[in-house]
């Protein structure tokens, strides 16, 4: 069955400085997506029936012409989202010049103990700072977590509550080859995300999709005998730094926004080809088990 895709993720840049351990992006390289390749694509994507784009990583306040790619957006008569581990003044600034123009803003922030997975610093409170830097409409904290416990959970709700943001929440996806680094089995890793979503539901209302969502990265993790991994179902395209469109980050299957527009149309109408993996996962849940409070961001940061 073909899922009509109805947004796009925009890849503004092939590189991102915060590199978390547990990241799951699909495209690292040097360089920014050009102004002209981006048009072209807005074009394309525009005539297929896309509606909006969500500007994505590396991070998007780093690219030089920040404001032009969210106001050519808009010429094409889409809404502007935007994903950001924005911390440091610079990228602050780069934010709060743009945030007027797009529906909603979504900060990156990691637990504690996913913050000593990956190695980062994205604190909570530093991701409500930058929250509380910026003027846009919605604002939303995404928290990725590992470890929690009963003590952050709480200093957690306490700042949600007073920053008045919306929160979201997705586990760490781990791969195969960071499981082996991290020396943990898939059996221990799944089980620490369903205590993880038990500490969480103490203090937030997780709804019954998120718990199903586990269900779905238990099932791509440990796969029943024979069992075959289903099709990709996401609402959402993704756009390459350099100018490829799939239908899923991950997907081997792809067509340049320099194709003839039949072939971009066909592309995208088309029944996707690839099959869900648990790092894809992470990324489509929205479009597929999600609620307003407590899903998973759709895009990494």
């Amino acid at each position: 069955m073909s899922v009509k895709v109805r947004t796009a993720l925009v890849s503004t840049a092939g590189h991102c400085k915060v590199a978390c351990g547990f990241c799951f992006r699909a495209d690292r390289a040097h360089g920014f997506l050009d102004t002209a390749t981006y048009t072209r694509t807005l074009s394309r994507l525009r005539e297929a029936g896309v509606e909006g784009v969500c500007l994505t990583g590396g991070e998007p306040t780093h690219h030089p012409q920040l404001r032009q790619l969210v106001r050519l957006a808009h010429q094409f008569g889409m809404s502007v989202s935007m994903v950001t581990s924005a911390r440091s003044v610079a990228e602050v600034i780069a934010l709060s010049h743009v945030t007027h123009l797009l529906s909603n803003v979504t900060v990156s922030a990691d637990s504690q103990g996913a913050m000593l997975l990956g190695r980062t610093t994205r604190t909570a409170a530093s991701g409500i700072a930058t929250l509380r830097a910026i003027s846009t409409e919605t604002k939303i904290l995404h928290i990725t977590c590992w470890g929690l416990s009963d003590d952050e959970c709480q200093e957690l709700a306490d700042l949600v509550s007073e920053a008045g943001v919306e929160v979201q929440f997705s586990p760490v996806v781990l791969d195969e080859r960071a499981l082996r680094r991290d020396g943990k089995s898939v059996q221990d890793y799944l089980v620490q995300q369903h205590l993880d979503a038990d500490v969480l539901s103490r203090y937030f209302n997780l709804s019954d999709r998120y718990r199903a969502y586990l269900g779905e990265l238990r099932d791509l993790q440990l796969p029943p005998t024979g069992g075959e991994r289903w099709s990709c179902r996401s609402a959402s395209a993704y756009v390459s730094a350099d100018g490829h469109i799939r239908r899923c980050p991950y997907g081997q299957a792809s067509v340049s926004v320099h194709a003839p527009r039949a072939s971009i149309r066909q592309f995208l109408t088309d029944p996707a080809q690839d099959r869900v993996t648990p790092d894809c996962a992470a990324i489509c849940r929205s479009s597929a088990a999600s609620d307003d409070r407590t899903a998973s961001c759709a895009t990494p940061a």
